[in-house]
C-alpha cells in the first residue's frame, strides 16, 4: 500500500482501539460499566455525534466516538481525525462501512496545508488500515492534490505554475503535454483565452494547456477546466471583499487535474484528454473592455458585456477544442457563479447536462460516494437572454438578474461537444472551518464522476 498519506498505516504493534458508537449502544455500555459511566458523566458523554472520550483499557488506550442517534455517514469520521490525539488508532466496532470508506474519511479529515507556516503542523493520528483501502489512498491523494492547488496563493500558483502542476502529472503518467503560451494562442487558434488573458502578459501570460493519455483507440474522455488563477473582475473591477479568495478561481483546473491523476492511476481504458485554460484576468491598458466583441475557436463571436464573466469565455475555447476530438465523455469544472450558490450553497454544487442518463449516473455515484451534486436545468427558456444586437452571443445575461447559474451553463452549451456533456458550477472552497474539513480549498464532486467513469468504462486496477 502507498505510504503518502501520512495519517494512514497498514499494521502497528502498538495502536489504541476506537470505539464507535451510538447514542444508543453508549447507553447500554453505561448501564454493564460504572467506571466507564463515570467517565461519561465527567464528560457529558453520550455518544453525541463527533464528541470523544478518552480512557486507558487492559488492552491500551481507548477512545470512544459518538456517532449520534444512527450510524449515518462514514463522512462523519472526517472529524475523528481530528479529535484523536496523536498516535496509532484501529477501529474496535464493527461497522456497516467498507475499510476504504473508513481509510478514505479519515484521510479527507487528516488533510492540513501548512506549506507557508514557520511552525508545521505537529504529527497527528494515524490510523491502522488493510491492503483494502490502497482505492481510498489515490482518491485521497487526488483530493488532496486539488485542495493544495487551490490554497496556494496566486503570488506561486500563476499561469506558468498551473502550467508545471500539469508537467509533473503528466510527466508522473507518462502522458503527453501541449502548451500555447501568449501571443501564441492567436495563430492556434484561441482567441477567447488570450483576450482573456493578454492583461497581464507578460509576466503572467496565458496559455492552453493539454494532456493527452492512453489508448489512442479507446472512448474519448476530456476534462475541461477554468484556470483562472486570479480574477480582479477585469475593468470590470470586483470589490474588494469578493476579490479577497480569487485565488480559488482556478479551481476547475485544479479538479479537471486532480480526476485525471486518479483516471491514469487506475489505468482506467480511455483516452484521457485534460484541457487547462490558464489565465490571469487582470486590468491594464491592454485589458478587455464591456462592449468589445472577441473571437472563439469555434468561430462564434461574443459580446462582452461584463469582463467579470470572464470563466466562460476561455472555456468556450477549451470546449471547442474538445469538440474536435470527437469524445464521449465531457465534463467540464469551473468556479463560475455566485447563482450557483445562492441556490445550493456551499456543500453542494450544481451540475446541468441534457444527457438523462448521464444524470441518473452521476446521481446514483453521487449518492455511492457521499460526495453531494444536484441537477439544475438547462432551461431552453432562458436562452435568448444570451443574445447580441451585434455579435452571436453576449457573456453577461443583460436584464435576466435571476437563473444566472443556468444562463451560464446555456452559453457553455453552445460550445460543448456533441457527445454525453456535463458541467459542474463548483466552489470549490469551505468558507468555514468544521471539525475534519479545514477552512479553504475543498474537493467537490471530484469523487462521484470518478466512481461514475468507472462504471461507464471499467474498474480500476
Amino acid at each position: 500500500m502507498s505510504d503518502a498519506h501520512p495519517n494512514l498505516i497498514v499494521d502497528s504493534p502498538a495502536a489504541g482501539t476506537v470505539w464507535l458508537v451510538t447514542e444508543a449502544m453508549c447507553a447500554q455500555s453505561v448501564a454493564a460499566d460504572p467506571d466507564f459511566a463515570a467517565l461519561c458523566a465527567l464528560h457529558d458523554f453520550a455518544g453525541q455525534a463527533g464528541r470523544l472520550v478518552l480512557r486507558t483499557g487492559t488492552a491500551g488506550p481507548e477512545a470512544w466516538y459518538g456517532l449520534g442517534r444512527t450510524t449515518g455517514s462514514v463522512m462523519s469520521l472526517r472529524a475523528l481525525a481530528e479529535r484523536l490525539p496523536a498516535g496509532d488508532w484501529q477501529i474496535g466496532t464493527d461497522v456497516p462501512w467498507p475499510a476504504s470508506g473508513v481509510a478514505l474519511a479519515f484521510a479527507l479529515g487528516g488533510y492540513s496545508f501548512d506549506r507557508y507556516k514557520a511552525s508545521k503542523a505537529r504529527p497527528g493520528p494515524r490510523l491502522v488500515v488493510g491492503e483494502a483501502a490502497e482505492p481510498a489512498l489515490r482518491i485521497a491523494e487526488a483530493c488532496a492534490l486539488a485542495r493544495t492547488l487551490i490554497n496556494t496563493p496566486a503570488s506561486d500558483m500563476g499561469p506558468a505554475d498551473l502550467e508545471q502542476a500539469a508537467r509533473t502529472l503528466a510527466d508522473a503518467h507518462g502522458a503527453e503535454l501541449f502548451v500555447v503560451v501568449g501571443d501564441d494562442l492567436l495563430t492556434a487558434g484561441y482567441p477567447a483565452v488570450h483576450a482573456v488573458g493578454r492583461a497581464a502578459a507578460p509576466a503572467r501570460a496565458p496559455r492552453m494547456i493539454e494532456i493527452q493519455w492512453g489508448d489512442p483507440t479507446a472512448p474519448v474522455v476530456a476534462l475541461v477546466g477554468k484556470g483562472v488563477t486570479f480574477d480582479t473582475g477585469g475593468l470590470d473591477l470586483k470589490p474588494s471583499a469578493g476579490m479577497r479568495w480569487m485565488k480559488k478561481d482556478m479551481g476547475g483546473a485544479a479538479h479537471a487535474l486532480a480526476l485525471g491523476q486518479l483516471i491514469m492511476g487506475a489505468g482506467l481504458p480511455v483516452r484521457l484528454v485534460i484541457l487547462v485554460a490558464a489565465v490571469e484576468n487582470a486590468v491594464s491598458g491592454d485589458a478587455m473592455r464591456p462592449g468589445d466583441v472577441l473571437h472563439t475557436r469555434k468561430g462564434l463571436t461574443i459580446e462582452v458585456g461584463n469582463t467579470d464573466a470572464e470563466g466562460r469565455l476561455v472555456l468556450a475555447d477549451a470546449l471547442a477544442r474538445a469538440d474536435e476530438l470527437k469524445p464521449a465523455l465531457t465534463l467540464d469544472f469551473a468556479t463560475l457563479t455566485g447563482a450557483a450558490r445562492v441556490a445550493l450553497g456551499p456543500d453542494v454544487p450544481p451540475f446541468f447536462t441534457d444527457d438523462d442518463g448521464l444524470a441518473a449516473d452521476l446521481a446514483f455515484a453521487a449518492l455511492a460516494t457521499e460526495d453531494p451534486i444536484w441537477r439544475l436545468p438547462l432551461w431552453d427558456a432562458y436562452d435568448e437572454s444570451l443574445d447580441s444586437d451585434i455579435a452571436d452571443l453576449k457573456n453577461d445575461s443583460d436584464g435576466w438578474a435571476q437563473a444566472g447559474a443556468i444562463t451560464a451553463a446555456l452559453f457553455l452549451r453552445r460550445f460543448a461537444p456533441a457527445g454525453s456533456w456535463a458541467h459542474f458550477d463548483i466552489f470549490a472552497w469551505r468558507p468555514r472551518k468544521l471539525p475534519g474539513r479545514a477552512f479553504g480549498g475543498e474537493a467537490q464532486a471530484l469523487r462521484a464522476c470518478f466512481e461514475m467513469i468507472c462504471k461507464r468504462y471499467g474498474a480500476p486496477k
